[in-house]
């Protein structure tokens, strides 16, 4: 089972050219469930029936898992059985058939367009960190990017004559950023990024004290001194900037077909959560405001 765990592994990596955070994540679940058939002697990972599947399920519920890991257990082993059978190692997916009821989502927390202000006003402009803070806050809300992906941007990425950055994340796309996050990105680059990085080859355009790559736990915390110093009651992560450049967009009249270009959305329905916000927001104001509410 083990050379087969790793097939799959080389397979993910070198030709599905999966992620890190997926490889990692579909072979954790698939070794759990591994374990699990081994533990209770019932059969081997590689002839796994269907109600073998169905029990680990009901295993994972009893086990007080939340939907989305088991969701997330069920499209691993999916992915996994689909696999043999492409190899022909199987003759059918024995997770074929296996679903599990989907929570309902939960709508993203966004910020209102002071809270925005109000955050982005925080970084000193006086020092190399805090022109370092306000470029990657403010391109962070200029272009509604992952957080892995504003980190893994290289100096190379950026185009302040064009105001723009290449994202290459889950497909290469161009997003556009608006005046004042190009002026706080080119005062980064020009005045602070010079004295940050300690190797002149450096690729990183966001780097840390000690001159390499920002990390996201680096990326992390300053997020929340800012919160903490703007004084905001809600729980801000990096995807909250994410969330409410889409909605800020979506309110003031930008398409849904533009706004899943910009995001990277492969799906347009993963864009039409937004719409949900926005109609949720317009119904509070509604309710709030109009006299027979």
């Amino acid at each position: 089972m083990l050379d087969l765990i790793s097939a799959y592994e080389n397979y993910l990596i070198n030709v599905k050219q999966a992620s890190a955070n997926t490889t990692v994540s579909y072979l954790r679940d698939i070794r759990k469930f591994d374990s699990w058939l081994r533990d209770l002697r019932k059969t081997n990972l590689a002839e796994a029936s269907q109600q073998n599947i169905s029990d680990y399920v009901c295993h994972l519920r009893q086990m007080d898992c939340s939907v989305a890991t088991i969701s997330r257990s069920v499209a691993s082993m999916r992915n996994f059985y689909g696999y043999l059978v492409s190899f022909g190692l199987l003759s059918e997916n024995p997770v074929r058939d296996i679903h599990v009821e989907q929570r309902e989502k939960k709508l993203p927390q966004i910020l209102t367009g002071r809270e925005v202000e109000l955050l982005l006003s925080q970084p000193s402009r006086t020092d190399t960190k805090g022109l370092r803070d306000k470029a990657m806050l403010e391109v962070m809300y200029a272009t509604g990017l992952r957080v892995s992906e504003l980190l893994g941007l290289n100096i190379t990425d950026v185009s302040l004559d064009g105001s723009f950055v290449k994202c290459s994340g889950k497909k290469v796309r161009i997003v556009p950023m608006y005046a004042g996050a190009v002026k706080a990105l080119a005062s980064y680059i020009r005045t602070a990024r010079p004295q940050m990085v300690l190797n002149p080859d450096e690729d990183a355009l966001f780097v840390n004290v000690g001159g390499e790559r920002m990390s996201r736990q680096g990326f992390w915390k300053i997020l929340k001194r800012y919160q903490q110093t703007a004084q905001i009651d809600k729980e801000i992560t990096p995807h909250t900037l994410r969330h409410s450049f889409a909605v800020h967009l979506l309110e003031n009249g930008a398409d849904l077909h533009s706004i899943q270009e910009m995001l990277g959305h492969s799906d347009i329905s993963s864009t039409q959560l937004y719409s949900q916000l926005v109609k949720k927001e317009l119904k509070n104001v509604y309710n709030k405001c109009h006299p027979k509410a």
